[in-house]
C-alpha cells in the first residue's frame, strides 16, 4: 500500500481516464488501449473497490491539444473541484492533457480537493509541492513532446510533398496506378461524367447551369468513398452545386500538384473555449505547386479562367471588381457597366407600376452618405439597344462560322450525353451478369446464401430495365443525332442572328451571356448636356469603341409645355394674370398635350418650369384691402364698406380678381377723422382689447 493513499482517498471513487489521439490509434493500435483499461486492476489493487471504480472512455480518438469537445475530460475536471474524486489514473501525464493550461489548471483543482495522480510512473499528491514540481515538469515535456512530433511530421511531409512524392486520397476521376504515379481514372463512364461537367461550366459559364444541364441530361455524378465498408467504391447520385464547385476549384484536375490549400487555424468561439477550423488558403499562399504533375482534364491557364469566372458569379463581391453572373431579367448589360462619376458598378432597379421598367442606376455614394443623389440613372433599352446593335454588326461576319460551331456543339453535347447512358447501361448489365454468375456459383444446399444471392440477382435485373426504360424515354423525347431539317434549322437561324437575338425562344440569359463574350466592360459618361450620354465600349481583345446615346426628353417637358404654348404663355405673362392666360388659351382652342384644357395650376407649373415672371398688375401707390384694412386699424370688412359705399375707389381686372384701392393724402385724413369719431369703430376696438386681455 501506498503511504500516499489514505482513508480519505479510498472512501472517494477513482476515475480512470482513457483518451488516444486519433481514431485510428484506436484501430490499429489496441495495446494502448488495453494497458488503460487495464489499470482498473491497478485501482483495485491500490485499495479501490469495484464498484467505486469509474471507467471514462468516451474521448478515445480525441486530441489532448485542447478541452473543447473532450467531455468526459470535461467531467473529470468538473468532478474534481466538486471534491468528489479520490484519485485520476492515467497511463501517463500526457493522456490527461497535451496542454499546459488544461493540465496546470486540472493540477491546481487537486491539490485544492486533496485528488491524487496516478500514473505507471507512481502516485503523486498535487498537493505536495515536490510532486507538483514534477507533474509541472511531466506537463511541459508533454507539451513539447507534441510539438516536436508535429514539427518533424509536418517536416518530412511538406519534404515529400516538394518532391510530390505525398500521397493522399485523389478526387474521383484521378488515380494511382500499379506504379503509384496519379493517371486518370481507367473507368470511362467516371471521365465521361468529369469531363462533361467541365465542357458543361465551359458552355454555360455557371455553376448552377451545370447542375441543370446534369439533371436535364438524366445523368449521375460518381463519387468514390474512403474507409469502411464501401472503401474504394463508386456511388453515382445527383450531382449538386457544392459537388461542382469542388470539382471546379480543384487544381489535380488541371495536372498540378498542390499542398497546403488548407490550413487548421485556433480561435476562441463565443463560450470562450479554443477550437480550430479548416479554411482555405489562397492560391499565392499554397506551399507546394507542381504544374503539369499528372494527366488532367483542362490545363492550368483553363483552370484559372475558370477561377475567374467563378469569382465574376459572386453575389457578395465588390461592386467594382465584380461583375456577377449572367441572371434573368430585362436588363442585358447588367454587370457590364461602369460608371463614368465614381467608377462603381451600375445596378438594376425595376420602377414604374409593377416594377415592369427597368433602370440603371449607380447610387452607392448615396448609400453611403457620401452624395446627396445618385450618379447617374438611365433607362435600359436607351443602352441596351445600341449595343445589342453593334454586337450583331460585329458578328455578321462571322455568321457561317457561328452556324457550324452551334451545329458541331449541339451534335457533340448529344453525343457526350448518349455516351454516358451506354456505359451506364453496360455497367448495370455487368453487375447483373455478376450477380448472376455469384448465384450459378453458390452450393444449393446453403439454402440462405442462396436465397440473399437470387434476391440481389433480380434487384440487378430490375435496375438494368429502368436504366433501359429511361434510356427509351430520353431518345424519344430528344434525338442524339441531328436530322438534316435541324441542321438546316440551324444554318437558317444563325445566317439571321437579329432574328434569332430578338426571337421570343431566346433567353435573356443567353443574349446577357453572348455579350459577355464580346465584351469587357462599358464605362458610361454623363456629357455637360444633360440630353446626351456615351457608352465607351471595351471589346474582350482590348479595343475600345464610343456609342453616343441622344436621351430623350423628360416626360413632364413633352406632356406639359409644347413649345408654342410656353411661347404663349410668356407673352400673356405681361400684362393677365394665371387664370386669364389659362382662359385666353382655351378660347384660342389650343390644348395640353394630354388632350385637356388649361388651368391655372398648369399655367403655373408652366411659369415655374421656365423662369417666367408673374404679370405685375400693382400700380404705384395703389393699396390692397389688407394693407387698407392695417392702414386705418379696421377689419377688411370695414374698408368693403367704403368700396361699396363710394367713400374710397378701386379697381378689378375682372371678376374674382383683387381690389386695386387708390387713397390720396386728403381722403387719407378724411378717413382717419371718421375712425376716430365712430362710436362702433371704437366700441369694437375696446370689445377687441378686452377678448386679448
Amino acid at each position: 500500500m501506498n503511504p500516499k493513499i489514505q482513508n480519505q482517498h479510498t472512501a472517494k471513487p477513482a476515475y480512470v481516464y482513457l483518451r488516444q489521439s486519433t481514431m485510428s490509434q484506436v484501430r490499429h493500435h489496441p495495446e494502448s488501449t488495453e494497458r488503460q483499461y487495464a489499470l482498473k486492476d491497478k485501482a483495485a489493487d491500490l485499495g479501490w473497490s469495484a464498484s467505486r471504480i469509474r471507467i471514462l472512455d468516451g474521448d478515445l480518438g480525441l486530441s489532448g491539444t485542447q478541452m473543447a469537445g473532450r467531455e468526459d475530460f470535461q467531467i473529470l475536471v468538473a468532478d474534481v473541484s466538486m471534491s468528489k474524486v479520490g484519485a485520476v489514473f492515467a497511463l501517463e501525464a500526457s493522456r490527461l492533457a497535451r496542454s499546459c493550461t488544461d493540465w496546470h489548471r486540472l493540477l491546481e483543482l487537486c491539490a485544492l480537493t486533496g485528488t491524487l495522480i496516478i500514473d505507471e510512473d507512481g502516485c503523486y499528491d498535487p498537493a505536495d509541492f515536490n510532486d507538483q514540481l514534477l507533474l509541472g515538469l511531466k506537463g511541459t515535456m508533454s507539451q513539447a513532446e507534441l510539438h516536436f512530433l508535429r514539427a518533424r511530421l509536418q517536416g518530412g511531409k511538406l519534404n515529400k510533398a516538394k518532391k510530390g512524392e505525398l500521397r493522399r486520397p485523389l478526387p474521383v476521376g484521378l488515380g494511382y496506378d500499379d506504379e503509384r504515379r496519379t493517371v486518370l481514372d481507367p473507368d470511362d463512364e467516371v471521365r465521361g461524367a468529369v469531363q462533361f461537367l467541365f465542357d458543361a461550366f465551359r458552355q454555360t459559364g455557371s455553376a448552377y447551369a451545370a447542375v441543370h444541364r446534369f439533371g436535364d441530361a438524366g445523368m449521375k455524378f460518381p463519387k468514390r468513398a474512403y474507409g469502411g465498408v464501401w472503401d474504394g467504391q463508386l456511388i453515382w447520385g445527383r450531382l449538386s452545386h457544392t459537388r461542382v464547385l469542388a470539382v471546379l476549384k480543384n487544381p489535380a484536375y488541371a495536372g498540378a500538384y498542390v499542398h497546403g490549400r488548407y490550413r487548421y487555424v485556433r480561435e476562441i468561439g463565443p463560450d470562450g473555449s479554443i477550437r480550430s477550423r479548416m479554411i482555405q488558403m489562397p492560391m499565392p499562399s499554397w506551399q507546394v505547386l507542381i504544374r503539369d504533375h499528372h494527366p488532367g482534364y483542362i490545363d492550368w491557364p483553363t483552370f484559372l479562367e475558370n477561377q475567374t469566372m467563378l469569382e465574376r458569379n459572386q453575389t457578395n463581391g465588390e461592386e467594382t471588381l465584380l461583375s456577377g453572373p449572367a441572371r434573368e431579367g430585362l436588363a442585358l448589360l447588367q454587370g457590364l457597366l461602369l460608371c463614368g462619376t465614381c467608377g462603381r458598378r451600375l445596378s438594376v432597379r425595376y420602377k414604374g407600376n409593377g416594377g415592369i421598367y427597368p433602370m440603371y442606376e449607380c447610387s452607392r455614394l448615396k448609400r453611403e452618405g457620401l452624395a446627396r443623389r445618385s450618379c447617374m440613372h438611365l433607362r435600359c433599352d436607351l443602352a441596351d439597344d445600341p449595343v445589342a446593335s453593334r454586337v450583331l454588326e460585329v458578328l455578321r461576319p462571322a455568321q457561317i462560322q457561328i452556324a457550324l460551331k452551334a451545329q458541331a456543339a449541339v451534335e457533340n453535347q448529344g453525343q457526350a450525353i448518349d455516351r454516358q447512358w451506354q456505359m451506364r447501361m453496360e455497367r448495370a448489365e455487368y453487375e447483373a451478369q455478376l450477380a448472376q454468375r455469384r448465384y450459378e456459383e453458390v452450393d444449393p444446399a446453403n439454402r440462405l446464401v442462396a436465397a440473399s444471392l437470387e434476391r440481389r440477382w433480380n434487384e440487378a435485373l430490375v435496375h438494368v430495365e429502368q436504366i433501359k426504360e429511361e434510356y427509351a424515354q430520353r431518345q424519344s423525347a430528344e434525338n442524339a443525332i441531328l436530322t438534316q431539317e435541324q441542321k438546316e434549322r440551324i444554318r437558317q437561324l444563325a445566317r439571321d442572328l437579329p432574328r434569332l437575338w430578338k426571337a421570343p425562344t431566346t433567353r435573356a440569359q443567353d443574349r446577357k451571356r453572348i455579350l459577355r463574350l464580346m465584351i469587357q466592360d462599358i464605362t458610361v459618361e454623363k456629357l455637360s448636356d444633360p440630353k446626351q450620354v456615351v457608352l465607351h465600349l471595351r471589346w474582350q481583345g482590348g479595343a475600345c469603341e464610343d456609342i453616343p446615346i441622344r436621351l430623350p426628353p423628360r416626360s413632364c417637358d413633352q406632356r406639359r409645355h409644347p413649345p408654342d404654348v410656353v411661347d404663349e404663355v410668356r407673352r400673356l405673362a405681361v400684362t393677365l394674370p394665371d387664370a386669364d392666360i389659362a382662359a385666353t388659351l382655351n378660347r384660342q382652342g389650343k390644348r395640353s398635350a394630354l388632350g385637356k384644357p388649361f388651368s391655372e395650376s398648369m399655367i403655373k407649373w408652366i411659369r415655374y418650369r421656365h423662369g417666367i415672371p408673374a404679370a405685375q398688375l400693382k400700380h404705384p401707390g395703389e393699396w390692397t384691402v389688407k394693407q387698407t384694412a392695417e392702414k386705418f386699424g379696421v377689419s377688411p370688412n370695414v374698408v368693403y364698406y367704403w368700396i361699396t359705399r363710394g367713400v374710397i375707389s378701386g379697381r378689378k381686372i375682372n371678376q374674382g380678381s383683387p381690389w386695386w384701392l387708390t387713397v390720396d393724402a386728403q381722403k387719407e385724413r378724411e378717413l382717419l377723422e371718421w375712425v376716430r369719431h365712430s362710436s362702433r369703430i371704437q366700441e369694437n376696438r375696446t370689445q377687441d382689447s378686452q377678448r386679448r386681455l
